[in-house]
């Protein structure tokens, strides 16, 4: 069965934004980008990918800092949106159930939760706060995939009345 395709309000949402979806990066191990089950879809995690080169690498607290940090989890989101478009088709009829967000931290560092209110706030803007908010992890991790400073799980929950 082929997903849907069609002219996307949230897609009109992220172009008034100035975001673009980028094309989808092939895994970097053995997993599905985005897995279906039942009503729910679980995007596996996204890194800062952009235009196939990590932006702002590290670790926060030492070499990145809380804003820079914030803007590779809206990165991470951004990537996260695009693996959902490719496998459904579009980015409508979903609702974000949960939001894992992945930091790594140097030890004595404690905003995470600031770090990935920069995956957060995307989805707020993208989706308003009834679709885009939902139960969220901020954690703080010693060392990601490639270097990467964050990286963001999501998981969506689809509108039963466009998919089924």
């Amino acid at each position: 069965m082929e997903p849907p395709v069609y002219s996307s309000e949230v897609e009109e949402k992220l172009a008034a934004l100035g975001i673009s979806l980028p094309e989808t990066a092939n895994p970097l191990a053995l997993y599905q980008p985005v897995r279906r089950g039942g009503s729910y879809l679980y995007v596996s995690g996204q890194i800062a990918m952009s235009e196939g080169s990590l932006v702002y690498p590290g670790v926060v607290g030492e070499s990145v800092g809380v804003d820079l940090a914030a803007q590779a989890a809206r990165v991470c989101t951004v990537n996260g949106l695009a693996a959902v478009k490719k496998f459904i088709g579009g980015l409508d009829g979903i609702r974000l159930v949960k939001l894992s967000g992945y930091v790594a931290s140097a030890p004595d560092f404690h905003q995470q939760p600031k770090v990935i209110d920069g995956a957060s706030q995307l989805l707020i803007d993208v989706f308003g706060p009834e679709v885009g908010m939902g139960a969220r992890a901020a954690v703080g991790v010693s060392a990601l995939p490639l270097g990467s400073s964050v990286e963001v799980e999501l998981m969506f929950e689809l509108d039963s009345t466009v998919y089924s």
